[in-house]
């Protein structure tokens, strides 16, 4: 009796000690229910079997960090990746021009700017103790190009802002500068196009190195504080928006819209809003425009060859950066001021070959289609002082804004041809090289070769004879 009493009593402690653990994990579980809401934590759970559980940490910082750290950039990457010495140049500050004025400078590359320093690493990190701020590139949304247009200088490239600052960077030592071209190139390309978006990534950074839990509790109830059908998550709303595609929808279809019903080129001209352009416009219709005989393009960049380009080597055989003549081309169509004295046009050649350029897309050219036979013919005559007067007679006959045009380049010319013993230009390599610009057949389909002969001729006789052919025309 005593033994069943004893058992009996042995199965209600087992039974209630298993109640109770059972009630002890239901609280636990309770709590930790509860603690998702108030970021609590147990040290540890005892079960059944004995074993002990790790806490789990549900702390609200600790989901902050969590979901902020694939988008905030770390700290390796504000790190400095390249330093060294190169040539530097700024040529634009906030878009207004700079004279160009070389200077060795030592440059830190870091995953966001470039900085510039006029002593070594040490120094500059004792004058900063001082006070001395280096200046500083922000790399976000610039634009990198090599730039051999902008010097005489080799192994050249530009760096510019979204502030419209521009630099120039440059090494004589090849692999040295492409090492730093490259490695610009690559920070520009790691970082985002907006600067609005980098400097969002920048406040997020700041709230992730912060200790302060204001700054985080701040930032979580901003995101609560939005109503419902607004409340995305963060990666969501940094990396996309429905907004953004429904803009970019509503621009293409206005832009289908406007390709659609935009007026001619023809009516635009009409009512005054699209004048005629420089370049590609008949040569009477360009010098009726200005009330002259001779266009003004054409008269400026005389001059400046005469002014300082007479003693260059290969003047007018020498191609120039086709990108800089296409800028050039694209301010003189647009009649803004053009100064070819500014630093951009540095290189003589550039004004040449826009010049050359304006010639090879007159519609039709100096020598009219209605003439090129008869200089042909010219040409062709045995007798030399019979050839020099039939082709005076024929430049006589020519429109007023042919014949004074022609008179002022061919007389250009022959002070190239004076200076050849510099610029090793005679009067047969610019004949090759005006020939087939200012003389041509209207349909060339036939015996361009012989043609090709008959042009160079021809402006060769009226460089070599330019005083008997032009001379006249002054009594």
């Amino acid at each position: 009796m005593q033994k069943s009493m004893n058992s009996d009593t042995s199965v209600e402690t087992l039974n209630s000690t298993r109640q109770g653990t059972g009630a002890v994990q239901m609280r636990i579980k309770s709590a930790n229910s509860h603690h998702d809401r108030l970021s609590q934590s147990k040290s540890m759970v005892l079960t059944d079997a004995g074993k002990v559980i790790e806490p789990i940490s549900r702390h609200r910082r600790n989901h902050s960090q969590h979901a902020l750290k694939d988008v905030i950039p770390p700290l390796e990457q504000l790190m400095v990746e390249k330093e060294g010495y190169l040539q530097k140049a700024k040529i634009a500050d906030g878009g207004k021009k700079l004279r160009k004025n070389w200077s060795t400078s030592w440059i830190v590359l870091s995953s966001r700017k470039l900085e510039f320093y006029k002593e070594s690493k040490q120094q500059a990190l004792s004058n900063m103790k001082t006070g001395h701020k280096p200046e500083s590139v922000d790399l976000c949304g610039a634009h990198i190009e090599w730039a051999k247009e902008k010097s005489s200088r080799k192994n050249v490239f530009q760096i510019t802002t979204v502030s419209g600052n521009e630099f120039l960077l440059q090494s004589d030592i090849d692999f040295i500068i492409l090492d730093w071209f490259h490695a610009i190139k690559n920070a520009i390309d790691r970082l985002p196009k907006d600067p609005s978006g980098s400097s969002r990534n920048l406040e997020l950074f700041k709230i992730q190195r912060s200790s302060s839990t204001e700054l985080l509790s701040h930032y979580d109830n901003d995101i609560k504080e939005q109503k419902p059908e607004h409340r995305k998550s963060l990666m969501f709303r940094l990396h996309h928006s429905a907004s953004d595609t429904s803009d970019k929808n509503r621009v293409k279809s206005r832009l289908k819209k406007f390709i659609t019903r935009r007026p001619s080129l023809k009516t635009l001209q009409e009512k005054g809003l699209i004048k005629d352009q420089i370049f590609g416009s008949h040569l009477h219709t360009v010098c009726e425009r200005e009330n002259s005989t001779v266009p003004r393009f054409v008269k400026q960049c005389i001059e400046a060859v005469e002014k300082r380009g007479l003693d260059v080597d290969g003047i007018y055989r020498v191609s120039g950066n086709l990108a800089t003549i296409q800028k050039l081309r694209f301010i003189v169509n647009q009649e803004e001021k053009l100064n070819l004295d500014d630093s951009q046009w540095e290189d003589i050649h550039v004004v040449t070959g826009a010049l050359k350029m304006f010639f090879r897309e007159l519609p039709e050219p100096l020598f009219p289609y209605s003439f090129f036979e008869r200089f042909v013919e010219a040409i062709k005559k045995q007798d030399y002082n019979t050839r020099i007067e039939t082709i005076k007679t024929l430049v006589q006959k020519l429109p007023p804004p042919n014949r004074d045009t022609m008179k002022i380049l061919f007389g250009h010319l022959t002070k190239i041809v004076a200076k050849a013993s510099k610029n090793l230009m005679s009067t047969q390599s610019l004949g090759i090289v005006f020939g087939p610009t200012l003389l041509r057949a209207e349909d060339e389909t036939g015996n361009m070769a012989i043609h090709m002969v008959y042009q160079n001729q021809i402006a060769e006789l009226m460089l070599t004879e330019y005083s008997k052919i032009f001379g006249s025309e002054e009594d």
